[in-house]
């Protein structure tokens, strides 16, 4: 949290996100203790912070600073810098290194060898660290992001946003946005649960696998779901 207050969080969106309605950050979790599983490979470094029941398997490392929330898994050689914050439940595939900046809200979802920035005009040559050089990148409640993705830094991406594989992302994303491509482009919708939403023309559609209701505002491509409240805010746990 220290990063985003000192660097700035990426600039909000058109759509009605606002940083207030997030929990904060960083999430209430506990010194490294045996209430989670570290395999023996792993290299957790003093000043890092894991939540309970959490799990990081082989190869990984957790910088000083690194804050892991309750219940993440960190697959195979994960590295987690200093100034990066993980939410709750936060599942990393294989293969993702995580660079000072990079929040994830809780259920955040990052697929295999998904790839992070911090600066946008990197040379071996030239000195570019600290501020007024490396960008944050945010990821609101629930995003998915798919294997091999690439994550250009100073985005942010809204709740429950869907990113296909091998996608390059070089712009905000809205809620619940499906996108693909290089760069990658909205290609439709999901739901919450992971399921596309298909619209009829009055702007309602439901979740085929939970039945929850969706309206789309097409004049500000925004999708609001009936978990909301009236302010924007997300209405459930």
């Amino acid at each position: 949290m220290q990063f985003i207050q000192k660097y700035g969080l990426p600039p909000n969106p058109t759509y009605p996100v606002t940083f207030a309605s997030a929990k904060p950050y960083p999430c209430p979790v506990a010194e490294p203790t045996a209430d989670f599983y570290a395999h023996p490979t792993a290299v957790l470094d003093a000043g890092c912070r894991v939540g309970a029941g959490s799990r990081i398997w082989h190869f990984c490392h957790l910088a000083a600073g690194a804050v892991l929330g309750e219940n993440c898994s960190l697959g195979q050689n994960v590295f987690v810098a200093d100034g990066v914050t993980l939410g709750r439940n936060v599942k990393v595939q294989n293969n993702v290194s995580l660079y000072g900046g990079v929040v994830c809200e809780d259920d955040v979802f990052l697929g295999p060898s998904v790839v992070f920035t911090n600066v946008k005009n990197p040379r071996s040559a030239v000195p570019r660290r600290g501020e007024g050089h490396y960008q944050p990148t945010y990821l609101e409640r629930g995003v998915s992001i798919g294997a091999n993705a690439t994550l250009v830094c100073g985005i942010r991406l809204g709740r429950y946003a869907f990113v296909g594989a091998g996608s390059v992302v070089t712009r905000n994303v809205p809620d619940f946005a499906l996108i693909y491509g290089n760069p990658a482009r909205q290609r439709g919708w999901m739901s919450a649960h992971g399921e596309k939403l298909f619209f009829d023309q009055s702007g309602f559609a439901r979740c085929p696998a939970t039945g929850e209701a969706y309206e789309l505002d097409h004049d500000s491509n925004t999708v609001y779901s009936e978990n909301y409240s009236a302010d924007g805010h997300f209405a459930k746990a």
